[in-house]
């Protein structure tokens, strides 16, 4: 016997000293094949040749004693070897913990101690490997200090399981292998008491109607644990919301619900109903009764036929068909009903509202000129020539109109000349113009629109005027310009009027209103291009029916008076006015709009305001006929036909 244990000494230490030589002579290949065969070795030497071979650091515990059996009959890979040893090291009461990459032998009791970021696992499955480790599970139907006393004894003694109340979950430090064990235990016992929610939608029968006879039939049915099937109504989308103690039974009152949803024999149509609308639009109004029967759910949009689908699971379905203007409604009699009141009631002529707008612009101008100029010539012919006189203003002026030979007019208005003939040729001495005038203009514009209640309309009366927005010119000295182009952007110029009226009950319009009057400037021509007036108003009021309003208004009054004369002689009494001119203007200027809401409620109060219309026009066609003459064989006879009766 003492040389048995002898001879199995001296092949530990020659296969310790392999072992050792293998490793010095070159490093080990990370999962290489590998046989293991220690009897009765050191632990810590075990350990510490089987990290080598993985390629591990260890740290050993000075507290780790004792000898270690480990052998294979075979070669397996060395991550295989490493978790043997760590099994082998478990039934002797020791683990391995890894922190940052380095892995630690400590005895089982300091496992929990130890330990890194790596040993926490918060997911629902730990490592496939036999190291301790933290978990953590949260529950979310059982209690987890109900569950402690299940899974107390499933963990080894020196490893711990512990309840944190305030998140309802369990924290486990223990063996990797095992903490996958616990963590199917868990998940078959984290449980609800009963089935989750279930919601039926009813495509025959009424929601509360079924209900109340399904909590009759199952009333006083629970399981063990003193749940109850619980059964309610979703009238909204006509649905029943299930929620039952097991599997078993939540099939039963499903059947039940199955039965009970069946089309009543007195519609032979079903819950299919088409119903032809004479006023609302059946595509805008599709989407507002899906709206009605989903609420807060997204409304699908029109398809590429012109139809519309319902949102799934609503339990009705509405749909238009756009060439007959009618809704296909499926739902059952009582949301059909219902359906048809609010179709109905949205279903009515709307209002009409003719919008009359009045713009009148008045424009009073006068201006009123007088002044003397003369000049005094002396002086022999050939010779020197001497002037006295005065000249007022840079154009039309006295010695302009000398020396313009025809060109030079004088100014508008009554003019008084003296001339004289020197060296044979006509001089104007002396010149004296008088001038009042008084202008003015009364623009009246009247544009009106009929739009129906809560839609916008629009007119434009005008030009489309070309506005230069770019031009090129490829400058050549040998040949000139060329392929000159220019870049132009046509507006509307003229009278633009859009208003949007909505009718209250009260009998008040609100209208919202743009009104622009633009009008190109003729008398200021720059090189940039044309220059534009331009009048706007944006506006919301509220009018009652046929009144008139002031929308908005524009007054300017512009004063000028220039006086030009010889200083001190202009002063004098009297003969004062033969050496000064004075001139004086004043530009007045009144714009106003004013609007005339009028609402058409029905064909009649259209009728009158078409035939007063057309019964204007036609007596200014007639006033403005004319017949034919012998130079003139074309007559102007063209009229309107006359309205029938």
């Amino acid at each position: 016997m003492g040389n048995a244990i002898a001879w199995r000494a001296l092949w530990v230490l020659v296969s310790l000293v392999w072992f050792c030589h293998s490793a010095w002579a070159k490093p080990p290949v990370k999962d290489q094949p590998v046989t293991l065969n220690f009897v009765n070795a050191e632990i810590e030497t075990v350990a510490r040749t089987v990290a080598n071979l993985t390629q591990r650091r260890l740290v050993v515990d000075p507290r780790v004693k004792g000898t270690l059996t480990l052998n294979t009959e075979r070669a397996v890979p060395a991550s295989v070897a490493w978790d043997q040893l760590l099994s082998a090291l478990r039934l002797q009461g020791y683990a391995v913990i890894e922190t940052r990459g380095l892995f630690k032998l400590v005895p089982e009791a300091e496992a929990k101690l130890q330990g890194g970021a790596d040993a926490v696992v918060p997911r629902l499955a730990a490592p496939n490997n036999v190291q301790v480790m933290t978990q953590i599970f949260k529950l979310n139907h059982e209690s987890a200090t109900q569950l402690m006393a299940v899974l107390r004894p499933l963990i080894s003694p020196n490893n711990t399981i512990n309840v944190t109340p305030g998140s309802n979950a369990l924290v486990i430090t223990d063996y990797a292998d095992n903490l996958q064990r616990l963590a199917r235990i868990i998940a078959a016992l984290d449980v609800s008491g009963a089935t989750d929610i279930d919601i039926i939608p009813l495509q025959h029968a009424v929601a509360a109607d079924v209900v109340v006879l399904l909590q009759r039939l199952t009333e006083g049915s629970h399981n063990d644990s003193g749940f109850k099937t619980s059964i309610q109504a979703e009238p909204r989308s006509n649905a029943v919301i299930l929620r039952s103690a097991n599997p078993a039974k939540q099939a039963q009152v499903r059947s039940l619900i199955d039965k009970l949803d069946r089309p009543s024999s007195e519609s032979p149509q079903g819950n299919l109903h088409v119903v032809y609308l004479k006023n609302a639009d059946a595509t805008k109004l599709a989407t507002t009764l899906r709206a009605t029967l989903t609420p807060g759910v997204p409304t699908s949009s029109v398809t590429s036929t012109g139809t519309t689908t319902a949102p799934a699971n609503t339990g009705s379905m509405v749909q238009a068909d756009v060439a007959t203007n009618a809704l296909i409604i499926q739902a059952p009699t009582p949301v059909f009903q219902q359906l048809k009141h609010v179709i109905d009631a949205l279903d009515q002529r709307r209002a009409q509202v003719l919008v009359e707008s009045l713009i009148v612009e008045v424009d009073a101008s006068k201006e009123a000129q007088f002044g003397i100029q003369w000049q005094n010539l002396w002086g022999n012919a050939g010779g020197q020539i001497g002037v006295l006189g005065t000249n007022f203003g840079s154009t039309n002026n006295l010695l302009s109109i000398s020396k313009g030979n025809g060109n030079t007019l004088p100014g508008p208005g009554l003019n008084f000349g003296l001339g004289r003939s020197i060296n044979g040729s006509p001089v104007m001495t002396a010149l004296a113009n008088f001038l009042q005038s008084d202008g003015g203009s009364n623009i009246l514009s009247k544009p009106s629109l009929l739009t129906l209640d809560n839609e916008e309309a629009r007119i434009v009366v005008g030009k489309n005027v070309p506005f230069v927005t770019g031009q090129y010119t490829n400058n050549n000295s040998a040949n000139g310009a060329v392929n000159p182009f220019q870049t132009v952007e046509r507006k509307d110029v003229g009278l633009t009027l859009k208003v949007k009226p909505q009718i209250s009950d009260s009998g008040t319009v609100k209208l919202t209103v743009f009104q622009e009057v633009s009008s190109i400037d003729s008398s200021k021509k720059t090189t940039d291009g044309l220059i534009t007036n331009k009048r706007s108003i944006e506006s919301n009021i509220v009018i009652a029916d046929g009144e008139v309003v002031v929308l908005g208004g524009l007054l300017s009054d512009a004063y000028e008076d220039s006086n030009q004369q010889v200083p001190g002689l202009g002063d004098l009494p009297w003969i004062g006015r033969l050496f000064k001119s004075e001139s004086r203007s004043r530009n007045k200027n009144n714009l106003m709009v004013f609007l005339r809401p009028v609402v058409v409620r029905d064909d009649a109060s259209a009728q009158v305001l078409s035939h007063g219309r057309y019964k204007d026009m036609q007596q200014l066609q007639t006033d403005s006929a004319k017949p034919a003459l012998p130079g003139l064989p074309v007559p102007n006879d063209l009229a309107l036909p006359p309205l029938a009766p």
